[in-house]
């Protein structure tokens, strides 16, 4: 008989519906060393917690998380939860013993972050921040090209994260809009999966200047009960102070040398989920676009006169990371997938005892960087690490 690893998850929304697709989905189209079993879901709320269990094959159903930690039979607890809930949970998942599956951002702060890793080393499990946008083929091999010195010595890094859910003056003040469960706006949500991408293809930073600002200061109450993924509904005409950023700018120097820059905004009207990247060297250049995210743009300085300019890499080649096991060449795939690659790595890091990244040390550096963020625009001055 194949090993099967048992999964408890707690949060059984948006991120609840991906994590489920993707511990189905992972010993489908690879080989994994043992198979994931979705053996508890828990959630606070019953109907819905059985509906979603129903739904994508969870075998049982539990409100209290501490009861789903303490079962002996349950391996692995994925975290699905908004970072306010975070920390509690990992510290008593790591305690009993649990290996963890936590989505980003970490924590709320860095002292949280610190400690949340702390636990994890002392009792020897494998912790994995999902950041999966590392894992789509086309980031992956980015990543491989610069480590082959495709593109020289890196000068520039530009990133930008742009979506647009709270233009409406109207739309709800969900828990992401809220301090005491958001931490911040877009600079926490959204510039988390940037600078990991920029930890992960140029480097550590070294220091940081930003600003940010608000556009809309109050919204309706929202009716969180029956608000879904960056949807809402209000529960009348109560209004509540919006007490997070709505854009955030950054400007970094590395460690390296290279120096770089951060948008991230909930306000740019008809993007819906824009993460692009461009990654300017000596001997070429790198972009990427996440709505696009089969495909990466590449520069090359030693093409011949006359011949220079972007061309496009289709990353569905066989030779492109994690393809090979999804469809023909030019088939592409979605946002979904990069998770099952997680899941696969995940999986297989348990087994065979090896290290999985993003991992909590990980995820600590980038919320170090994203304090200094917020308190380089709090004091408008540059901040280093």
């Amino acid at each position: 008989m194949e090993k099967q690893l048992n999964v408890g998850i707690v949060g059984y929304k948006f991120m609840g519906r991906a994590h489920s697709n993707a511990w189905k989905k992972a010993p489908l189209f690879f080989d994994t060393p043992a198979i994931p079993v979705l053996k508890v879901a828990c959630g606070r709320h019953q109907q819905s917690l059985t509906e979603f269990a129903q739904n994508w094959g969870w075998e049982e159903t539990e409100t209290d998380w501490k009861k789903l930690i303490a079962r002996p039979d349950i391996d692995i607890i994925d975290i699905a939860l908004p970072q306010h809930l975070h920390y509690e949970v990992a510290i008593a998942a790591a305690r009993a013993g649990k290996h963890i599956f936590c989505e980003k951002p970490l924590a709320m702060n860095s002292k949280q972050a610190e400690e949340m890793l702390k636990v994890c080393e002392e009792n020897n499990i494998k912790h994995y921040l999902n950041h999966n946008y590392r894992r789509t083929p086309a980031v992956a091999f980015a990543k491989k090209m610069i480590e082959d010195g495709k593109i020289g010595r890196i000068f520039h890094w530009r990133c930008a994260y742009q979506q647009d859910w709270i233009v409406d003056p109207t739309f709800p003040l969900t828990w992401q809009l809220k301090k005491e469960t958001a931490q911040a706006g877009p600079q926490w949500d959204l510039n988390s999966h940037a600078v990991d991408l920029a930890h992960f293809l140029i480097g550590d930073i070294a220091t940081v200047s930003a600003l940010t600002t608000n556009f809309v200061k109050e919204r309706p109450i929202a009716d969180e009960a029956a608000s879904g993924s960056l949807s809402a509904v209000s529960l009348g005409s109560e209004m509540g102070e919006v007490t997070v950023e709505d854009a955030a700018l950054m400007l970094v120097n590395f460690k390296n040398g290279a120096i770089g820059s951060f948008e991230a905004t909930r306000f740019a009207s008809g993007r819906k989920n824009r993460l692009t990247f461009e990654i300017y060297g000596s001997k070429g250049s790198l972009v990427f676009d996440l709505e696009r995210m089969n495909e990466l743009q590449y520069f090359s300085r030693e093409d011949h006169d006359g011949e220079q300019g972007f061309r496009t890499i289709l990353a569905t080649e066989a030779v492109h990371p994690y393809a090979s096991h999804w469809w023909p060449a030019g088939h592409i795939i979605g946002y979904e997938h990069a998770f099952v690659h997680a899941v696969v790595d995940f999986v297989k890091a348990i087994e065979e005892n090896t290290a999985i990244k993003p991992d909590f040390a990980d995820g600590l550096k980038i919320i170090q960087v994203l304090e200094a963020g917020l308190l380089a625009a709090e004091t408008k001055q540059q901040v280093s690490l």
